[in-house]
């Protein structure tokens, strides 16, 4: 009798026109079950990638920040250059002794230059905000990779929302066709009234369940509109069919590498570690003499003690040398305070270089793992889809109930989930491992984008 059944339920799966035909939904169906408020149109990564380039405040905010440290680096130069001020100034001056009463007009002019020869200070703090900018630089770039990835994460977030949408959809149409059976077999007393009844709320439970993926799929949509500064309506391109999904050949070690000496994140504290190193000279600049050259022109009528006298123009050169003897010990304070800076970015340093290479091996090692499992999926997925195709069968010839139907279906979706998410880590680890490489984020869309296509098509969701 095992035998039998088992050859039964093998002629069944091979039936033409058998459920497996029959349950795939229209072109219709599928479009609407997956576009949620989604107009005819279809766009990518890379189009929103350009548009957030302009929009993303995240990325707005630190090119603008990167902009800022180049003049504060500005203004540090400009205590280095000459430093030329003029001065003119009017009074009147009432003069009342026992000889002579009189009030007369004084006028007075006067330019003055100054010039540093030697400011160790001054030098090693422009030295530090030139630094600083450099470091602002390399955080705006490191900012635009992380909103790269953040972006690429709500795209795919978006993507699976929409699959679990059609995925849902899709289970329910496929328990209520075999509710359908079940009834119709109940109505001829050849079914139990159970399987009717657990079909009947397995039916009513994805119901539900599709009103809360049809919601996830619209919060979905609004978080990449949040990003981009308009609301996302289009379709969005999928992971094409005609492709396979590999990391590049490329050695961990290599990638390391690349890491280490391009990440942004790290050339950032590195300029930061610069930075406070130029700091600590400076404030023991605090200790150092300063000369100046200074070079004055002057005219004027006043003469001593406010007294009227023939217009006189001066014209003076001179050497200043200012030596700092005591400050109160906050001079040495200040040293010691910014040799503790130095530390603190020194160990930060070290965190993103550790960081670095953790972050890389780890989304070196899971891309690859994703890779290889994505093809364990689609057999996992050919499998199961098989079982429950034979299930539904032989529940129309009473051999199994309505738990084993439900058994393979849930099984089935759940293959589906499983590689549709296999996929979707698999590319978000690509865009990881690039960014913590330090590939350029353009580069890095670019590379991803091409495994998309409005051709994409939805096999893995709506093929039950």
């Amino acid at each position: 009798m095992a035998t039998l059944t088992v050859v039964l339920v093998g002629l069944l799966v091979l039936i033409p026109g058998s459920a497996l035909a029959q349950s795939h939904p229209s072109q219709s169906e599928a479009a609407d079950s997956v576009g949620v408020s989604a107009s005819t149109f279809s766009t990518d990564l890379r189009q929103l990638y350009r548009e957030a380039r302009l929009e993303d405040p995240q990325i707005v905010a630190s090119h603008a920040r990167a902009q800022a440290g180049q003049e504060h680096q500005r203004e540090a130069m400009g205590a280095l250059l000459p430093q030329l001020s003029f001065n003119a100034g009017t009074n009147r001056i009432h003069q009342d002794s026992d000889l002579v009463q009189r009030s007369f007009d004084s006028e007075s002019y006067g330019l003055v230059l100054r010039q540093y020869l030697y400011n160790k200070a001054a030098w090693e703090n422009y030295q530090k905000f030139k630094s600083l900018a450099r470091q602002s630089e390399s955080q705006a770039q490191d900012a635009q990779a992380e909103a790269t990835v953040e972006l690429a994460r709500r795209y795919f977030l978006a993507l699976a929302a929409e699959d679990e949408l059609a995925l849902v959809r899709a289970e329910r149409q496929t328990t209520q066709r075999s509710l359908d059976r079940v009834s119709a077999l109940y109505e001829k007393q050849m079914a139990l009234v159970t399987d009717q009844l657990d079909l009947k709320a397995r039916v009513d439970l994805l119901a539900a369940q599709e009103l809360d993926a049809r919601n996830q799929a619209s919060i979905s949509r609004e978080a990449l509109a949040e990003i981009v500064g308009r609301p996302v309506k289009e379709r969005l391109n999928r992971i094409r069919d005609d492709i396979q999904l590999q990391v590049s050949a490329q050695s961990l070690e290599a990638w390391i590498r690349d890491g280490l000496a391009l990440n942004p994140a790290l050339k950032a504290n590195e300029s930061g570690v610069d930075a406070a190193g130029a700091a600590l000279r400076s404030g023991k600049g605090g200790h150092y003499p300063t000369v100046s050259l200074n070079l004055s022109a002057q005219q004027t009528n006043e003469g001593y003690n406010n007294s009227l006298a023939p217009r006189t123009d001066s014209y003076v050169a001179g050497i200043g040398i200012q030596v700092p003897l005591y400050s109160g010990g906050s001079t040495s304070a200040r040293v010691r305070g910014l040799y503790q800076d130095q530390i603190v970015a020194e160990q930060e340093l070290e965190a993103v270089r550790r960081r670095v290479v953790k972050e890389i091996t780890s989304a070196y090692l899971t891309a690859n793992s994703n890779g290889e499992k994505i093809g364990a999926n689609r057999l996992a997925l050919s499998s199961a889809q098989l079982s429950r195709v034979a299930a539904e069968k032989a529940l129309s010839y009473g051999m199994v109930n309505s738990v084993d139907v439900l058994a393979s279906v849930r099984n089935e979706f759940r293959a589906r989930r499983d590689l549709l998410k296999t996929q979707y880590d698999f590319l978000s680890n690509v865009l990881t491992l690039n960014r913590w490489a330090g590939k350029a984020p353009v580069e890095s869309i670019e590379n991803v984008n091409a495994w998309l296509g409005p051709g994409g098509s939805n096999q893995h969701v709506m093929d039950p």
